[in-house]
């Protein structure tokens, strides 16, 4: 019995240090891992990117395909680690960056089952996993204000509902007053085609494949135009109406859950209330 009990605690102490190299970035180890995976994830953008050259794939096809599948093979081996040193893989594996791994590594292996033409090219799907640099150095200044970014358009979500809906009904309605002031023979050839130039003028984009023609249309350009530069303001007000500093975060990742940006001094996920420190878990 206790050589079962040694041999539990040796396996879940073997997963703690496999899930604190992997998942954080608080420890040398951890800000190593993350380094060298980082700067493989943008070589391995990188060597897809130049496949899709023909110059460059015609002279170095072969040795580009032999370093994205070098990659892939060591991106699978990384996304079978996470999977178990996790409390939970089923948590991991459908949250949003289990997803993203998974991802980056499909298009190679149903590329051999179905060789589509351009499919290897959705492997710089990859480059989502670069998300990750804000695990690195330290940054969780930069984690603590996304949360709050995040929390204060949560809590505006409905102002900024009804501020995109104004938005919608001013450009149905100037696009419709458009189209009857210059109507087809100046390029409005449809009230939605008026409603299309009403929102890139309105969000000062300015196309100009369309252009108002007569005085009239001319004057509700500029209306147009000036409503677009005080629109800008709203969302901004809004949301800044709603900032609040968040408290000091960490980059630990909870073993169950896989989810991280706790307080710096927690011990309990505030997810699922598993304890962080996964050293000991039975």
């Amino acid at each position: 019995m206790s050589d079962l009990v040694e041999s539990n605690n040796l396996k879940t102490n073997y997963k703690s240090k496999i899930h604190e190299i992997i998942f954080e970035a608080d420890t040398p180890s951890g800000k190593l891992f993350d380094i060298i995976l980082l700067f493989s994830i943008s070589v391995s953008v990188l060597a897809v990117s130049l496949e899709s050259v023909d110059s460059i794939d015609h002279v170095y096809g072969n040795e580009l395909y032999v370093i994205e599948w070098l990659f892939t093979i060591l991106f699978s081996i990384e996304y079978l680690l996470r999977l178990y040193s996790v409390m939970k893989p089923v948590k991991y594996a459908t949250s949003f960056f289990g997803i993203v791994d998974l991802v980056s590594i499909l298009p190679s292996f149903i590329g051999l089952i179905f060789p589509l033409a351009g499919f290897q090219s959705l492997l710089v799907l990859r480059a989502l996993r670069l998300l990750r640099i804000f695990r690195i150095f330290k940054l969780t200044r930069y984690l603590g204000e996304a949360n709050a970014l995040s929390q204060a358009i949560i809590q505006s979500k409905n102002r900024i509902i009804v501020f995109l809906s104004t938005i919608v009904v001013l450009s149905f309605i100037t696009g419709a007053g458009m189209y009857l002031v210059e109507g087809p023979s100046n390029g409005f050839t449809s009230i939605p085609q008026s409603v299309y130039w009403a929102i890139t003028t309105l969000t000062s984009t300015g196309y100009g494949d369309t252009v108002p023609q007569t005085p009239l249309g001319k004057m509700l350009a500029i209306f147009i135009m000036v409503m677009g530069y005080s629109l800008i303001i709203v969302p901004t007000g809004i949301i800044t109406n709603q900032l609040v500093r968040s408290t000091e975060i960490s980059t630990q990742a909870c073993p169950f859950c896989s989810k991280d940006g706790h307080d710096s001094n927690a011990k309990y996920c505030k997810y699922c209330g598993s304890k962080l420190n996964p050293v000991g878990l039975q």
